[in-house]
Protein backbone atom coordinates (compact mmCIF):
# COMPACT_ATOMS: atom_id res chain seq x y z
CA UNK A 1 0.00 0.00 0.00
CA UNK A 2 1.13 3.89 -1.10
CA UNK A 3 0.78 6.24 1.44
CA UNK A 4 0.94 10.05 0.13
CA UNK A 5 0.89 12.97 2.27
CA UNK A 6 -0.20 16.43 1.02
CA UNK A 7 1.26 19.15 1.60
CA UNK A 8 -1.03 22.40 2.35
CA UNK A 9 -0.28 26.04 1.17
CA UNK A 10 0.10 27.05 4.50
CA UNK A 11 3.16 24.76 5.16
CA UNK A 12 4.69 26.08 1.90
CA UNK A 13 7.99 28.42 2.57
CA UNK A 14 7.22 31.94 2.22
CA UNK A 15 10.25 31.93 -0.19
CA UNK A 16 8.42 29.37 -2.89
CA UNK A 17 5.25 31.05 -2.64
CA UNK A 18 6.98 34.48 -3.10
CA UNK A 19 8.94 32.97 -6.05
CA UNK A 20 6.05 31.49 -8.09
CA UNK A 21 3.97 34.82 -7.85
CA UNK A 22 6.67 36.52 -9.45
CA UNK A 23 6.11 34.44 -12.47
CA UNK A 24 2.23 36.30 -12.49
CA UNK A 25 1.61 39.98 -13.42
CA UNK A 26 1.17 42.64 -10.38
CA UNK A 27 -2.57 42.34 -11.08
CA UNK A 28 -2.58 38.51 -10.38
CA UNK A 29 -0.37 39.38 -6.93
CA UNK A 30 -3.05 41.87 -6.00
CA UNK A 31 -6.17 39.24 -6.31
CA UNK A 32 -3.77 36.49 -5.06
CA UNK A 33 -2.94 38.45 -1.98
CA UNK A 34 -6.13 38.21 -0.29
CA UNK A 35 -6.48 34.37 -0.65
CA UNK A 36 -4.57 33.50 2.22
CA UNK A 37 -2.47 35.16 5.02
CA UNK A 38 0.56 33.37 3.44
CA UNK A 39 0.33 35.05 0.21
CA UNK A 40 -0.72 38.09 2.03
CA UNK A 41 2.83 38.34 3.21
CA UNK A 42 4.35 36.52 0.25
CA UNK A 43 2.87 39.21 -2.11
CA UNK A 44 5.20 42.33 -0.39
CA UNK A 45 8.93 40.11 -1.01
CA UNK A 46 11.17 41.47 -3.11
CA UNK A 47 11.47 38.67 -4.77
CA UNK A 48 7.73 39.23 -6.37
CA UNK A 49 8.17 43.23 -6.91
CA UNK A 50 12.09 43.17 -8.38
CA UNK A 51 10.90 40.62 -11.78
CA UNK A 52 7.63 43.58 -12.12
CA UNK A 53 10.51 46.53 -12.49
CA UNK A 54 12.28 46.61 -15.97
CA UNK A 55 15.63 44.93 -15.76
CA UNK A 56 17.10 48.34 -17.46
CA UNK A 57 15.52 50.50 -14.66
CA UNK A 58 18.57 51.79 -13.35
CA UNK A 59 20.14 52.68 -16.78
CA UNK A 60 16.40 54.52 -17.09
CA UNK A 61 16.41 56.67 -14.16
CA UNK A 62 20.34 57.49 -14.10
CA UNK A 63 19.27 60.48 -16.45
CA UNK A 64 17.21 61.92 -13.98
CA UNK A 65 18.01 63.20 -10.44
CA UNK A 66 14.41 62.34 -9.53
CA UNK A 67 15.24 58.97 -10.40
CA UNK A 68 17.75 58.09 -8.76
CA UNK A 69 16.35 59.79 -5.10
CA UNK A 70 13.79 57.10 -5.74
CA UNK A 71 15.77 54.92 -5.95
CA UNK A 72 17.56 55.91 -2.80
CA UNK A 73 14.57 56.49 -0.80
CA UNK A 74 11.74 53.90 -1.10
CA UNK A 75 12.10 51.52 1.27
CA UNK A 76 10.94 48.01 -0.73
CA UNK A 77 10.84 46.76 -4.36
CA UNK A 78 6.79 47.24 -4.11
CA UNK A 79 7.35 50.62 -2.80
CA UNK A 80 9.53 51.81 -5.84
CA UNK A 81 6.86 50.07 -7.95
CA UNK A 82 4.07 52.27 -7.45
CA UNK A 83 5.75 55.01 -6.83
CA UNK A 84 6.53 54.74 -10.99
CA UNK A 85 3.12 53.67 -11.58
CA UNK A 86 1.65 56.94 -9.79
CA UNK A 87 4.31 59.47 -10.30
CA UNK A 88 5.92 59.38 -13.58
CA UNK A 89 9.65 60.44 -13.39
CA UNK A 90 11.34 63.20 -15.92
CA UNK A 91 14.22 61.76 -17.68
CA UNK A 92 16.57 62.12 -20.67
CA UNK A 93 17.36 65.71 -19.41
CA UNK A 94 13.42 66.13 -18.51
CA UNK A 95 12.95 65.69 -22.69
CA UNK A 96 10.51 62.31 -21.98
CA UNK A 97 8.90 61.31 -18.74
CA UNK A 98 8.95 57.40 -17.37
CA UNK A 99 6.22 55.28 -15.51
CA UNK A 100 5.33 52.01 -15.54
CA UNK A 101 1.37 50.77 -16.59
CA UNK A 102 -0.13 49.39 -12.70
CA UNK A 103 -1.68 45.99 -14.01
CA UNK A 104 1.28 44.89 -16.16
CA UNK A 105 4.34 46.75 -15.29
CA UNK A 106 4.85 47.46 -19.02
CA UNK A 107 7.23 50.63 -19.86
CA UNK A 108 5.23 53.97 -20.55
CA UNK A 109 6.88 57.15 -22.08
CA UNK A 110 5.97 60.26 -22.41
CA UNK A 111 7.71 62.57 -25.25
CA UNK A 112 7.61 66.25 -23.88
CA UNK A 113 6.82 69.26 -26.10
CA UNK A 114 10.47 69.79 -25.71
CA UNK A 115 11.13 66.53 -27.15
CA UNK A 116 8.86 67.05 -30.09
CA UNK A 117 9.61 68.75 -33.47
CA UNK A 118 6.87 71.18 -34.33
CA UNK A 119 6.63 73.31 -37.33
CA UNK A 120 6.17 77.01 -36.40
CA UNK A 121 7.68 76.53 -32.99
CA UNK A 122 10.67 78.07 -33.28
CA UNK A 123 11.09 80.40 -30.35
CA UNK A 124 12.85 79.06 -27.25
CA UNK A 125 11.45 75.83 -25.85
CA UNK A 126 11.47 75.36 -22.43
CA UNK A 127 9.49 72.20 -20.71
CA UNK A 128 7.08 71.04 -20.77
CA UNK A 129 4.20 72.77 -22.35
CA UNK A 130 4.04 74.42 -26.11
CA UNK A 131 0.75 77.25 -26.99
CA UNK A 132 0.04 77.35 -30.61
CA UNK A 133 -0.54 81.13 -30.20
CA UNK A 134 -1.38 82.02 -34.15
CA UNK A 135 -0.31 79.62 -37.30
CA UNK A 136 -1.79 78.71 -40.77
CA UNK A 137 -0.62 75.06 -40.87
CA UNK A 138 0.83 72.83 -38.14
CA UNK A 139 3.32 69.92 -38.04
CA UNK A 140 4.43 67.81 -35.13
CA UNK A 141 7.08 64.92 -35.04
CA UNK A 142 8.03 62.62 -32.61
CA UNK A 143 10.09 59.90 -32.77
CA UNK A 144 11.15 57.08 -29.97
CA UNK A 145 13.75 54.17 -30.25
CA UNK A 146 11.35 50.84 -29.42
CA UNK A 147 14.31 49.05 -27.45
CA UNK A 148 13.40 51.69 -25.01
CA UNK A 149 9.39 50.34 -24.93
CA UNK A 150 8.43 46.71 -23.56
CA UNK A 151 9.05 44.08 -26.17
CA UNK A 152 6.24 42.21 -27.34
CA UNK A 153 3.93 44.71 -26.21
CA UNK A 154 1.15 46.47 -28.50
CA UNK A 155 1.37 49.91 -27.89
CA UNK A 156 -0.94 52.78 -28.38
CA UNK A 157 0.11 56.50 -28.99
CA UNK A 158 -1.60 59.62 -27.96
CA UNK A 159 -1.06 63.39 -28.28
CA UNK A 160 -2.50 65.29 -24.91
CA UNK A 161 -3.58 68.35 -24.96
CA UNK A 162 -5.80 70.70 -24.04
CA UNK A 163 -7.29 73.97 -25.76
CA UNK A 164 -7.40 77.59 -24.38
CA UNK A 165 -10.19 79.18 -22.80
CA UNK A 166 -9.03 82.40 -24.50
CA UNK A 167 -11.96 84.09 -26.43
CA UNK A 168 -10.00 84.26 -29.27
CA UNK A 169 -9.44 80.33 -30.01
CA UNK A 170 -10.02 79.56 -33.58
CA UNK A 171 -9.66 77.32 -36.90
CA UNK A 172 -9.21 73.96 -34.77
CA UNK A 173 -11.98 72.43 -35.92
CA UNK A 174 -13.06 69.25 -37.30
CA UNK A 175 -11.07 69.55 -40.09
CA UNK A 176 -8.97 65.87 -41.19
CA UNK A 177 -5.81 66.06 -39.26
CA UNK A 178 -3.42 63.22 -40.91
CA UNK A 179 -1.26 61.11 -38.57
CA UNK A 180 1.41 58.88 -40.09
CA UNK A 181 3.41 56.34 -37.90
CA UNK A 182 6.60 55.14 -39.44
CA UNK A 183 8.49 51.92 -37.85
CA UNK A 184 12.45 52.80 -39.32
CA UNK A 185 11.18 54.91 -42.22
CA UNK A 186 8.39 52.35 -43.21
CA UNK A 187 4.87 53.70 -42.94
CA UNK A 188 3.25 51.28 -40.71
CA UNK A 189 0.27 53.01 -39.36
CA UNK A 190 -2.48 55.95 -40.97
CA UNK A 191 -5.42 57.43 -39.83
CA UNK A 192 -7.55 60.66 -39.98
CA UNK A 193 -7.93 62.56 -36.65
CA UNK A 194 -9.88 65.54 -35.73
CA UNK A 195 -9.44 68.47 -33.09
CA UNK A 196 -12.83 68.81 -32.08
CA UNK A 197 -16.18 66.95 -32.47
CA UNK A 198 -17.65 70.36 -32.73
CA UNK A 199 -17.84 72.50 -35.29
CA UNK A 200 -16.68 75.89 -34.85
CA UNK A 201 -16.48 77.33 -38.13
CA UNK A 202 -16.87 81.33 -38.47
CA UNK A 203 -14.15 81.97 -35.92
CA UNK A 204 -11.06 82.34 -38.20
CA UNK A 205 -10.91 86.22 -38.43
CA UNK A 206 -11.50 87.67 -41.89
CA UNK A 207 -8.84 90.63 -41.40
CA UNK A 208 -5.83 88.43 -40.82
CA UNK A 209 -3.40 89.78 -42.98
CA UNK A 210 0.17 88.60 -41.76
CA UNK A 211 1.55 85.37 -41.19
CA UNK A 212 3.66 84.49 -38.12
CA UNK A 213 3.96 81.88 -35.35
CA UNK A 214 4.70 81.77 -31.64
CA UNK A 215 4.51 79.10 -29.01
CA UNK A 216 5.24 79.59 -25.59
CA UNK A 217 6.52 76.94 -22.80
CA UNK A 218 5.62 77.04 -19.38
CA UNK A 219 6.40 73.68 -16.71
CA UNK A 220 4.00 71.26 -16.03
CA UNK A 221 4.42 67.65 -14.25
CA UNK A 222 2.97 64.65 -16.17
CA UNK A 223 0.93 62.71 -15.18
CA UNK A 224 -0.43 58.98 -16.14
CA UNK A 225 -3.73 57.82 -17.03
CA UNK A 226 -5.99 55.25 -18.16
CA UNK A 227 -7.09 53.91 -21.36
CA UNK A 228 -9.78 56.22 -24.01
CA UNK A 229 -11.15 55.49 -27.21
CA UNK A 230 -11.94 57.38 -30.54
CA UNK A 231 -10.27 59.58 -33.10
CA UNK A 232 -11.54 62.60 -31.51
CA UNK A 233 -9.93 64.33 -28.34
CA UNK A 234 -11.45 62.67 -25.06
CA UNK A 235 -11.07 63.70 -21.49
CA UNK A 236 -8.16 62.20 -19.50
CA UNK A 237 -9.36 62.91 -15.69
CA UNK A 238 -6.60 65.32 -15.25
CA UNK A 239 -7.50 68.34 -17.24
CA UNK A 240 -6.45 67.49 -20.52
CA UNK A 241 -7.19 65.72 -23.43
CA UNK A 242 -6.17 63.35 -25.23
CA UNK A 243 -6.47 62.08 -29.47
CA UNK A 244 -5.65 58.11 -30.06
CA UNK A 245 -2.90 58.71 -33.11
CA UNK A 246 -2.43 55.13 -33.78
CA UNK A 247 -1.19 51.67 -32.49
CA UNK A 248 2.24 49.37 -33.26
CA UNK A 249 3.77 46.30 -31.97
CA UNK A 250 7.03 46.01 -30.36
CA UNK A 251 8.71 42.93 -32.11
CA UNK A 252 10.87 40.21 -29.14
CA UNK A 253 13.99 40.87 -29.95
CA UNK A 254 13.78 43.45 -32.61
CA UNK A 255 14.59 47.37 -32.15
CA UNK A 256 14.22 50.19 -34.57
CA UNK A 257 12.84 53.88 -34.37
CA UNK A 258 9.47 55.02 -34.39
CA UNK A 259 8.12 58.25 -36.10
CA UNK A 260 5.16 59.88 -35.48
CA UNK A 261 3.79 62.60 -37.57
CA UNK A 262 0.62 64.95 -37.05
CA UNK A 263 -0.07 67.27 -40.11
CA UNK A 264 -2.87 69.85 -40.43
CA UNK A 265 -2.19 71.11 -43.85
CA UNK A 266 -5.67 73.40 -43.89
CA UNK A 267 -4.55 76.94 -44.83
CA UNK A 268 -6.60 78.83 -42.38
CA UNK A 269 -5.74 80.49 -38.97
CA UNK A 270 -5.57 78.82 -36.28
CA UNK A 271 -5.02 79.54 -32.30
CA UNK A 272 -5.67 78.46 -28.62
CA UNK A 273 -3.84 74.98 -29.39
CA UNK A 274 -1.75 73.31 -26.09
CA UNK A 275 0.75 70.57 -26.70
CA UNK A 276 1.94 68.74 -23.29
CA UNK A 277 3.31 66.02 -25.64
CA UNK A 278 2.88 62.50 -27.04
CA UNK A 279 2.09 59.62 -24.65
CA UNK A 280 2.98 56.26 -25.82
CA UNK A 281 1.55 53.27 -23.28
CA UNK A 282 0.50 49.46 -23.76
CA UNK A 283 -3.17 49.22 -24.83
CA UNK A 284 -5.69 48.37 -22.26
CA UNK A 285 -6.52 44.73 -22.63
CA UNK A 286 -3.24 43.50 -25.30
CA UNK A 287 -1.24 40.95 -23.45
CA UNK A 288 2.74 40.54 -23.55
CA UNK A 289 6.21 39.87 -22.79
CA UNK A 290 6.98 39.50 -18.84
CA UNK A 291 7.27 43.09 -17.27
CA UNK A 292 10.73 42.47 -16.45
CA UNK A 293 11.63 42.52 -20.02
Amino acid sequence: MEISEEMSLNELPEGCIANALSFTTPQDVGRLSVVSPMFMLAAVSDVVWERFLPRDLKSILSTSPDGSRLMASTASKKELYFSLCENPVLVDNGRKSFSLEKKSGKKCYRLSARDLSITWGDSPKFPEVAELISVCWLEIRGKINTSMLSPATLYTAYLVLKFSIDIHNYGLDDQPVAVAMKLDGEESYTRTVSWSAERRRGQVPRNARRRFSLFSFSRRRSVSTGESDGHYPQERGDGWLEIELGEFFTKEGKDGELGIRVFDGTTHWKRGLIVEGIEIRPKQGARGASPSS
